[in-house]
């Protein structure tokens, strides 16, 4: 066999049945050996959409997902979109084609230094030379990617390495690191018994849909609330309605994989007290050191840990507690959510309750939300079980890669995708492979014909009067593109109009996409509870 046969058969071997990819020159090798390793090749429309959707798998399944691209320019495309895997901390094995290892230097087509751009946003960046030697690459990369903090992996497959011929014996057997046993647990369950308004922060690995259940878990071993912060909004995220206010008061911060950063004012006031203890567990040196830093004398232990089983031990010792009145506190200020804005157009408030009426009908509902101020109303007024968001990258695009990957995964589940016009120009050709690939996903745009966010930037620090750039073509038809691409599609203008709209998109059997026109409208921010 050859090294393209040993990597499609190492794959299989991890378990992967679905690679997301856009085929180019250097990888065909890697397609022909797909077919007798049975795997499934989504190929996509861009290969930032193919590394989305193999981020999205990895949230959905808690598994690998798997994004291969051509070398170069394709390569280059997918980069963005590995930054977003890095901070949604997403366990993404990215294969790129790569120019022969026996002409480096020489001038090959697209020739590059692939693994010298890649490796500020990935755990591991590799280019073997021969295919024995992908073949370990391969079992090294996979582990750590699934181990620690999860995040992407990149192995460059040069051209040549794909075509040598290999032994059988070289496909490797793929085993997982195990978590170091965490043994401070005991010392943490003593400083929460002690606190009288403790706060658990986590990062979006211990989030609803991915932890497992461990933050209900700690949430109810512990009696303190536990927050994730996985928005580039951070404490201004609206999904946590008015928590920055009573996070103010909490006299112990735990964070379980979430050290000091933007997201939470880098722990220093006035976002916490000054008079607060401070914990933090974290996977990664850099982080415990960048922890240490922030906190100083605040701090009572701060520790390397893997965070699930950090969580798991923290859960199993920790101490009887009654907090009721703290936990109803910051429960009433997390789900805090007045706003009297009006404006003209469909309201974001009625159209999420909408949507919201469908996630809470469907036996497996799952939430994709993107977007500047439209996905921020959607965050805030939206939930299911399983969510999927734009993330602490502060990109937006990727939710249609998202929402295909989830129904990949998941295909029985009820996929909804909320999304602005701004974020839905960056990836709209993805319609065509859920068409295409008839994977049933229903998309909302809500169109206000502007880049809201940066609209309201220049608003709020420059004045009304000094706007310019932002603006989008008025009145675009996103669902005709989308009919036009093998979609279901339709227009709406008023409110009346969203739930037959909603119905008609479900039952259409097709990809569906829903072009909504809605008020324009800043992100709700909810202060005073």
């Amino acid at each position: 066999m050859n090294g393209a046969t040993l990597l499609a058969q190492t794959l299989s071997r991890a378990g992967v049945k679905t690679v997301f990819s856009l085929s180019g020159n250097q990888i065909m090798p890697v397609y022909d050996a797909a077919i007798d390793a049975d795997l499934r090749i989504i190929h996509t429309r861009h290969e930032g959409g193919a590394v989305y959707m193999a981020d999205g798998f990895a949230q959905v399944t808690g598994g690998l997902g798997v994004a291969l691209v051509t070398a170069a320019p394709g390569f280059a495309n997918a980069i963005s979109a590995l930054y977003s895997a890095r901070m949604n901390e997403s366990p993404v094995l990215f294969l790129s084609g790569d120019s022969p290892v026996s002409e480096d230097g020489n001038a090959p087509f697209q020739e590059l230094d692939q693994c010298a751009m890649t490796r500020e946003v990935v755990k591991f960046a590799g280019r073997p030379d021969t295919p024995e030697a992908l073949g370990q690459m391969l079992r090294h990369a996979i582990g750590v990617a699934l181990s620690g903090r999860p995040g992407p992996v990149h192995i460059a497959l040069p051209f040549d390495v794909l075509n040598a011929t290999v032994s059988a014996g070289a496909v490797p057997e793929i085993t997982q690191i195990p978590p170091a046993p965490f043994t401070q647990a005991a010392e943490i369950a003593d400083a929460l018994a002690q606190a009288h308004r403790p706060v658990i922060l986590v990062g979006p690995h211990l989030n609803e849909g991915r932890g497992q259940g461990r933050a209900a878990a700690l949430r109810e071993a512990c009696a303190a609330p536990v927050v994730c912060l996985e928005s580039p909004r951070g404490l201004r995220d609206p999904a946590l309605g008015a928590f920055a206010e009573v996070l103010r008061e909490a006299d112990l911060i735990m964070g379980i994989g979430k050290v000091p950063d933007f997201t939470m004012g880098f722990a220093r006031p006035p976002a916490v007290s000054a008079d607060a203890k401070l914990i933090f567990l974290d996977p990664e040196e850099p982080a415990i050191a960048r922890a240490r830093n922030l906190s100083g004398d605040r701090a009572l232990l701060i520790a390397q840990a893997d965070t699930q089983a950090a969580a798991d031990a923290i859960i199993t010792a920790a101490k009887p507690a009654s907090r009721p009145d703290w936990l109803a506190k910051t429960d009433a200020a997390t789900g805090y959510r007045t706003d009297p804005s009006t404006a003209p157009g469909v309201h974001p408030r009625a159209l999420c309750a909408a949507i919201q009426r469908v996630l809470d009908a469907a036996e497996e509902p799952i939430l994709v939300c993107d977007g500047g101020e439209f996905g921020q109303w959607c965050q805030a007024l939206l939930h299911a079980p399983m969510r999927l968001t734009n993330g602490l990258s502060g990109a937006i695009g990727g939710c249609l890669g998202y929402a295909i990957a989830a129904k990949t995964a998941r295909p029985n589940a009820t996929v909804i995708v909320v999304m602005g016009d701004g974020t839905a120009g960056f990836y709209l050709a993805e319609f065509e492979t859920a068409a295409r690939e008839g994977i049933e996903i229903t998309a909302v745009i809500g169109n206000d014909d502007v880049w809201n966010a940066e609209h309201q930037i220049q608003i709020r620090d420059y004045g009304p009067d000094r706007t310019m750039g932002c603006t989008l073509s008025p009145g675009l038809r996103y669902d005709r593109t989308a009919e036009t691409l093998g979609c279901f599609g339709a227009h709406i203008a008023d409110e009346a109009d969203i739930e037959p709209a909603l119905k008609a998109a479900l039952d259409s059997g097709k990809p569906a996409c829903l072009n909504v026109a809605i008020a324009s409208l800043a992100a709700p921010v909810f202060k005073g509870t």
